[in-house]
């Protein structure tokens, strides 16, 4: 049975803004899914509702994004964000989310506001040199994107602290990032199908909002094949200080709730 129209008032807001996000558009828009569509139902099967409707959008993503990304990039934060899922799976009923939401938010805000500086520092004729790819970062932050994207869909701002400073072109950075989230949000659906998270009521569900997430993804990507490099660094930039300062609003209110 599917749910009344309270529910769609509340699902359709939230597809939208992760269609956009999904486009390209940063994380930071993709991270008021969640906890829009927790208004209707409880948090867990909002994240179970989502998850077949990120695969969707995915498939969107990839087509418009198809003959862009960076395949070193993917090659170097691919084998740590699988590790960082399979550790989430094996540790999902132990670990604090709230706690982790926090943790990831406060170096994501941390990670904005050195770039800002920088930025500052830059204008006295400092130049801003791109990073060159590093095994160490690209282990750590790839583990954290897997881990943060199966236990609380947050692993966008760990992604963006390693692959921001590389200084890809835009169409590549993008192309890249949607091939790297396409493959979590595949591998996924293993342990959430094993955690009982997604049954056919929930499935039947997410398909009627299918078609508004492939407009909204595209709508996403058309925007930001119009962006100027000058003008997509520096909005990438503040989506990412949203979306981390929104985790450390969650994480640190929840946490102080449960004192």
């Amino acid at each position: 049975m599917l749910p009344d129209l309270d529910f769609y008032l509340v699902a359709v807001p939230a597809v939208l803004l992760v269609g956009l996000s999904k486009g390209g558009m940063g994380e930071a828009l993709s991270l008021m899914g969640v906890p829009i569509l927790s208004m209707a139902v409880s948090p867990v099967q909002a994240a179970a509702l989502l998850l077949p409707i990120l695969i969707a959008m995915d498939i969107v993503s990839l087509w418009f994004w198809r003959k862009h990304g960076d395949r070193k990039t993917l090659t170097m934060l691919l084998p740590g964000a699988l590790a960082g899922i399979a550790i989430g799976w094996a540790t999902s009923a132990y670990v604090p989310r709230d706690a982790l939401r926090l943790i990831i938010g406060a170096i994501t805000v941390v990670f904005v506001l050195r770039y800002v500086y920088t930025v500052w520092k830059s204008r006295s004729g400092a130049a801003i040199l791109p990073k060159q790819h590093r095994l160490g970062p690209a282990a750590l932050w790839g583990s954290f994107a897997g881990y943060g994207s199966f236990v609380a869909h947050a692993g966008g701002p760990p992604f963006q602290i390693y692959a921001l400073p590389l200084k890809l072109d835009p169409r590549e950075y993008t192309g890249t990032i949607v091939r790297f989230f396409a493959t979590l949000n595949a591998v996924k659906l293993i342990p959430y199908f094993a955690l009982g998270q997604l049954d056919t009521s929930n499935l039947l569900t997410s398909a009627t909002l299918f078609p508004l997430a492939m407009v909204a993804t595209a709508c996403g990507a058309w925007i930001v094949r119009r962006m100027k490099p000058q003008v997509f660094y520096p909005f990438m930039y503040t989506m990412a200080f949203i979306a981390g300062s929104r985790l450390v609003w969650e994480g640190l209110g929840s946490l102080l709730a449960g004192i």
